[in-house]
């Protein structure tokens, strides 16, 4: 039986993505989250069960974290170079499958040698997973929207589904990872060889969901023929190019501030229960509450974008946002305005951890339209170095605050200049960053122009084709 026939989106460009393209689009989320996730576990992994000292582990960890983000920009130029017959980006998900799985399991495997020998281990094989393997799978992952499909509509939907996958994965690592482990080790206590074992599961998963990925994914095979006859010029060149294009800017500025606020938000509930609320063991409870509005954003913002735009939808989360840090403002000591005033912070940012890779890939035919050049990798690699920078950034600002007001870990009386630290990375600079992405994605009216310039590029497109 011949299948029904996709049609038009909202806009008027054709659909390509089924159900099972969004599924297999989405599964590919798997393996990035499994690593990312990983990583974060190793400080306690490398002190706890192989016995090294945790400033030396900062220390190798941070020296990875920015060979890390520097790497994108490097991976975004090589990705633009390659001329594989099946595309850009899908050979990189093929070729990245078996580093993966034997990466993860190697970063477990630290080997029972001298200190310094333990530490050049730990050193290579986070640069490894994250700086080289990560990377190389991260930039293709986010470039290949823009070559799947033209369609802002679909490509949105594309998001929300990569972000469903990628936080099952997440909340399955964080939920259960430590009683597995647990588990698996003699008397219940996890040893290495425990975590070995679970790093070698994970790993099969991310392997077999490169595959799937690999398998199920395309690319436009005109767009893939203009991108492969596109002009490389340097590196400097295509970035002063980038910061011509208005909406990328606003992308590279928006994913800076949104993952400042996802850093003070996953490292800061502690210090607001225990010193604020009185009760550290309240951070389980702000915890389960807070999946209510991640699920909530799930189920509403395909419908929210359908009707308001993506980035009018941002905008939506990000007033609602502020609103509620406005109200911590003038309650900070209470206990029903941090749980209902965090469960719609939480909230806000779901649209754009949603939509944001499809508002860069919106840039791309920006870019061809203006320039006469896509730069697919190097929209995605240097806005994703603005992602991790301020992730780095969100981390470091509650460490450099706390000390700033003379914190003393583990002293049983702390200064009250402390709260006004707690309530600065807690509600205050989240009010700033709220109020500025809101501006932002105000400004992001690219939506309203894509159908015109989708119209102008495919005349571009058949008289070059003609000529």
């Amino acid at each position: 039986m011949a299948k029904k026939e996709l049609g038009l989106d909202s806009m008027g460009i054709q659909k390509t993505m089924r159900l099972k393209d969004y599924l297999g689009d989405g599964i590919g989320q798997l393996p990035l989250n499994v690593m990312s996730c990983l990583v974060g576990q190793l400080t306690y992994f490398y002190t706890e069960k192989v016995g090294l000292a945790a400033g030396a582990v900062a220390t190798m960890l941070l020296i990875a974290k920015i060979a890390d983000a520097f790497s994108d920009l490097i991976m975004g130029k090589i990705m633009d170079k390659v001329n594989s017959p099946k595309g850009k980006c899908r050979p990189w998900f093929l070729w990245m499958a078996a580093p993966t799985v034997a990466i993860i399991v190697l970063i477990f495997t630290v080997p029972h040698a001298s200190s310094g020998l333990q530490m050049a281990y730990v050193l290579i094989t986070n640069i490894l997973i994250s700086a080289v393997i990560y990377t190389a799978i991260a930039i293709p992952y986010g470039s290949i929207m823009a070559v799947r499909t033209e369609s802002m509509e679909e490509r949105g939907k594309m998001g929300i589904a990569r972000t469903v996958f990628g936080y099952l994965i997440g909340m399955v690592i964080a939920v259960l990872l430590i009683p597995i482990t647990n588990m698996l080790g003699p008397n219940g206590v996890a040893d290495q060889a425990a975590w070995i074992k679970v790093g070698v599961v994970f790993a099969i998963l991310s392997g077999a969901s490169l595959l799937v990925l690999y398998r199920t994914s395309k690319e436009n095979s005109e767009i893939q023929k203009l991108q492969n006859t596109e002009k490389q010029d340097s590196f400097f060149e295509e970035l002063k190019l980038l910061f011509k294009n208005k909406y990328w800017v606003i992308m590279l500025i928006a994913n800076l501030f949104v993952n400042i606020s996802y850093g003070l938000s996953s490292s800061g509930g502690t210090y607001y229960a225990k010193y604020i609320l009185g009760n550290d063991n309240i951070v389980a409870l702000l915890g389960a509450i807070g999946l209510i509005p991640t699920f909530l954003g799930f189920i509403l913002v395909g419908p929210m974008t359908k009707k308001f735009g993506m980035a009018k939808t941002c905008m939506i989360g990000t007033i609602l946002g502020a609103v509620a840090c406005v109200v911590r403002v003038f309650t900070p000591y209470s206990f029903y305005s941090c749980v209902i005033g965090g469960a719609f912070q939480t909230f806000a940012t779901m649209p754009i951890m949603c939509v944001s890779g499809a508002l860069v890939n919106n840039c791309v035919e920006y870019n061809e339209w203006k320039f006469g050049k896509r730069l697919l990798g190097m929209s995605n690699s240097a806005s994703s170095f603005g992602a991790k920078v301020g992730s780095g950034i969100g981390g470091s600002l509650i460490g450099w605050l706390l000390a700033a007001a003379g914190y003393v870990a583990g002293a049983a009386a702390q200064p009250a200049s402390i709260n006004t630290a707690i309530f600065s990375f807690a509600i205050y600079i989240p009010l700033a960053l709220f109020v500025i992405l809101a501006i932002l994605f105000s400004k992001y009216d690219l939506e309203g122009i894509y159908p015109k310039i989708m119209e102008e590029l495919r005349v571009r497109r058949a008289e070059k084709e003609n000529a």
